[in-house]
């Protein structure tokens, strides 16, 4: 019964209660890793759409010539991405209470 004496941290006008000094779940932790490298693989993957399908390829190709391209501003937003999803993945795999 001692942790019921701890300070309770409220968020989300106190939907969410948290107690000081608790760490997040390593499951959620690696959640971010899984999730923000997933979205930026996505990004990569499927820059200039699904090629590559038996039914909409030939679409997305033809799609592709008639427009001009933007890989390099893709590429960018892309890398961005990751340099964010890095930076979460930090923060959560930080000791709690370091600063």
């Amino acid at each position: 019964m001692a942790d019921s004496k701890q300070p309770l941290k409220s968020y989300a006008d106190g939907w969410i209660m948290e107690k000081e000094g608790t760490d997040v779940p390593p499951f959620l932790k690696f959640a971010f890793v899984v999730i923000g490298t997933g979205c930026v693989a996505y990004l990569f993957l499927y820059m200039n759409g699904e090629t590559e399908h038996a039914d909409r390829g030939p679409l997305v190709q033809a799609f592709n010539r008639a427009t001009q391209s933007a890989d390099g501003l893709m590429t960018a937003v892309g890398l961005m991405a990751l340099v964010y999803v890095a930076i979460v993945c930090l923060f959560a795999f930080r000791r709690p209470g370091a600063h």
